[in-house]
């Protein structure tokens, strides 16, 4: 019986152990592509700027036009 469980697990244990060799970088990454990379974040934040700028104006729009509509409220 244990040597079937002995020979069971060194079966399973083989196996696995492509899956241990794998432990390097292989992307291989130069500077093109970090300049890429680096580049695509730049557009993503000049995007991310304005529409930051029409939210916030959003914003005040309606904080303000709510406190216009509480002061003529008072008046009457």
């Amino acid at each position: 019986m244990k040597a079937k469980l002995f020979t069971t697990l060194a079966l399973l244990l083989s196996l696995a152990s492509p899956a241990l060799a794998a432990g390097t970088r292989t992307d291989h990454s130069g500077l093109v592509v970090w300049t890429f990379l680096g580049f695509c974040g730049l557009i993503v934040v000049a995007q991310l700027v304005p529409a930051l700028l029409v939210m916030l104006g959003a914003v005040k729009g309606i904080t303000q036009g709510s406190a216009q509509v509480a002061e003529q409220r008072a008046k009457h």
